[in-house]
């Protein structure tokens, strides 16, 4: 897999991503996404519980996620749950957040950036 990590940021938010030169696809911290749409200080335990209920309610979004090793703070790498754009899309649905529609926006034009 040809990847490049990069940082994007909303709201002064870090989001890590990689792209997959195979796949040609973006992919996104889904707990970076979750600690930007929530304002949590837990992301990671708001993403196990969502999980979950997903898991519950049949989604196929859950059981599609990767995971992929991604830079923490600590500067290692560990692997972390990720999402293409579309599949974010669909799970941004599942998290009650006004800035729910303007991260979706910001989804919108991430290619670019």
């Amino acid at each position: 897999m040809t990847r490049k990590d990069t940082l994007k940021l909303f709201e002064d938010k870090k989001v890590r991503t990689v792209w997959d030169g195979e796949q040609e696809k973006w992919f996104l911290s889904i707990i970076d996404v979750i600690e930007i749409l929530t304002n949590s200080t837990n992301a990671r335990k708001y993403w196990s519980v969502l999980k979950t209920r997903l898991k519950k309610e049949g989604s196929q979004l859950v059981t599609i996620c990767n995971q992929l090793k991604m830079q923490s703070a600590d500067g290692k790498l560990y692997k972390t749950d990720v999402a293409d754009v579309e599949q974010l899309f669909r799970l941004i649905q599942s998290i009650p957040s006004p800035k729910a529609e303007p991260f979706k926006l910001n989804l919108l034009i991430f290619p670019q950036q």
